[in-house]
């Protein structure tokens, strides 16, 4: 028979997570939250998870709520076991990906006296938070906390981002009762106000009479609408469209490998790739070169189109669209014409320079990182997942083609590495498709304690690049310069065979380009459990072959 706490403040927790069609629960174990713990893993329409570090824990639930596009909840008890949440909250409120935090606390009078596992959690995310919420316990849950909690589940469902409830509850704390509070079910469905069409005409205008027109596309969630969006912006000779590869759209007339375009340019020709006007959407951009030049050769107008924010990351913000981009292309489209111009045609043609360029350094270039994303991107399986870890991996994936069935997702709302496997796994649990993950040593080795999780399908497949040591900082002029570079690079000769042992992965790795095609050929076929791929790759060479790799694109 089901279990439910007695506790009232914890049933009408419950009961308002569940109205709000929240589906996924993360919990961390402890004791604070035993009657959230006791009532999450008993409901009858709530998946609870038990994830033990709460670092990992929030951002497993992360991955989960960027694939379902749904709120996730994570439990933890008082006390520092909050404080592991706050990675994943920044994360979540820079990648606007909905987040329920809910934090056990003790009873206020038991704050700062001594007393123990207990910290100030009220409002303690206070910089990276949508909305955060201190109840107090009390005998008679009331109508006005009820309301209190679906302001707070709400926010974080419309304006997709974190929101933090703190709870407090008194001992007793493993009371139970059979009886399960219900709440009324909430429509969180809203729709969206179209733009004033007088307004946007004034900008239709300054369009129509632009030649040079870059339009570039971050981060996004895969939208087949905005591809064909982008896909109508072609036909418009005065439109350039520039993506990473995490904005998931894809077209041979778009540039897809911006830094690829842009670093053999010498000042002269990044003035001919100033545009007259940029249109910015999606989420935070990879690419350091273009940031670089748009901030150099400013564009005469800067607009960003996203129904939340908009950052002034050229330092050039003209106007806010406050609208999803599938709706403000929807009106745009019937107030725009194509203009006569040569900008897209040229950049075109550069771009195919480029890419002969690429294909034979890449054919000819020696084992290294480079030799082996350009392996291991063109069997990624089609209409996979792919998951991929911070600083070298995503920029190294952002030199490549992959295949347009592949779904792209990496954390880059803070671009940290501390839970990059965590999020991946989370992805993973939600999913029906093949979950790839692409990351490297340290970034994987941080997160080892993602791997202490019993969700990890099957079907979930790791490629670990070990170049011992973070090789984007023998890449980066700065730390060779100093005498601690050793304390940048941080060298370990750690491997992740023992891991993958203790956490029952199935293991392989390599050594060669040779050993790497063979291995990649059954790695992607049906098995009983996970498994994980070790390449090995020369630390003192990385650095160099990209170096001769990019200087190759200027000859």
């Amino acid at each position: 028979m089901p279990q439910y706490p007695k506790n009232k403040l914890a049933q009408l927790i419950i009961a308002s997570c569940a109205a709000h069609k929240i589906e996924h629960v993360v919990v961390s174990p402890g004791s604070r939250n035993a009657p959230l713990t006791i009532g999450f893993s008993n409901h009858p329409s709530i998946k609870a998870y038990s994830v033990v570090d709460e670092r990992s824990a929030a951002f497993f639930a992360l991955g989960m709520a960027q694939q379902l596009q749904q709120p996730v909840a994570i439990v933890c008890t008082s006390g520092s076991a909050l404080l592991n949440y706050y990675p994943a909250v920044a994360e979540a409120y820079y990648s606007n990906i909905p987040l329920v935090v809910i934090s056990a606390d003790r009873p206020q009078h038991l704050i700062d006296i001594g007393d123990g596992q207990t910290i100030r959690q009220e409002n303690v995310f206070e910089n990276h938070i949508l909305s955060s919420l201190s109840l107090v316990e009390e005998l008679n849950v009331d109508n006005s906390i009820a309301e209190m909690l679906h302001e707070t589940i709400e926010t974080s469902i419309i304006n997709k981002g974190p929101v933090h409830i703190n709870a407090p509850f008194d001992e007793p704390l493993y009371e139970t009762t059979s009886e399960l509070m219900v709440l009324e079910p909430v429509d969180s469905s809203f729709e969206e106000i179209p733009l004033d069409v007088d307004e946007l005409q004034e900008y239709a205008t300054i369009w129509n009479t632009s030649k040079k027109k870059i339009v570039l596309v971050g981060e996004h969630y895969p939208s087949e609408l905005l591809q064909i969006q982008l896909t109508h912006l072609t036909k418009d000779p005065s439109v350039l469209v520039l993506i990473e590869n995490t904005a998931n759209v894809s077209h041979s007339r778009f540039i897809n490998s911006i830094d690829k375009l842009i670093f053999p340019l010498e000042d002269n020709e990044l003035e001919l790739f100033k545009p007259d006007i940029l249109l910015s959407l999606g989420g935070l951009i990879v690419s350091k070169k273009i940031k670089q030049h748009l901030r150099k050769f400013q564009p005469k107008m800067h607009w960003h189109v996203d129904g939340k924010r908009a950052f002034d990351t050229f330092f050039s913000l003209n106007h806010h669209f406050k609208i999803s981009a599938e709706l403000f292309f929807s009106q745009f489209f019937f107030l725009t014409k194509p203009t006569e111009s040569n900008f897209q045609e040229f950049w075109l043609t550069k771009k195919e320079s480029r890419l002969k360029k690429h294909k034979e350094f890449v054919e000819e270039c020696e084992y290294s990182d480079l030799k082996v994303f350009d392996t291991l991107l063109k069997v990624i399986p089609k209409n996979s997942k792919l998951q991929l870890s911070n600083s070298s991996v995503i920029r190294y994936s952002q030199l490549f083609d992959i295949n347009k069935t592949v779904k792209i997702f990496c954390n880059r709302g803070t671009s940290g590495i501390d839970g990059s496997t965590s999020t991946a796994i989370g992805a993973a649990t939600v999913v029906q498709e093949n979950t790839v993950f692409v990351t490297g040593d340290i970034s994987f080795f941080y997160d080892s304690n993602a791997l202490w999780n019993n969700y990890i399908p099957a079907n979930f497949r790791i490629i670990l690049i070990n170049n011992n040591g973070g090789g984007i900082f023998r890449f980066l002029p700065g730390p060779q310069k100093t005498n601690a570079l050793d304390y940048f690079e941080t060298p370990h000769n750690l491997t992740a065979e023992h891991l993958c042992k203790m956490y029952k992965l199935e293991y392989k790795c390599a050594n060669s380009l040779s050993e790497v095609e063979q291995v990649l050929q059954n790695f992607f076929e049906e098995s009983a459990s996970p498994k994980l791929l070790e390449i090995f790759t020369p630390r003192e060479e990385n650095d160099k072959i990209l170096k001769k790799y990019f200087n190759n694109l200027k000859e």
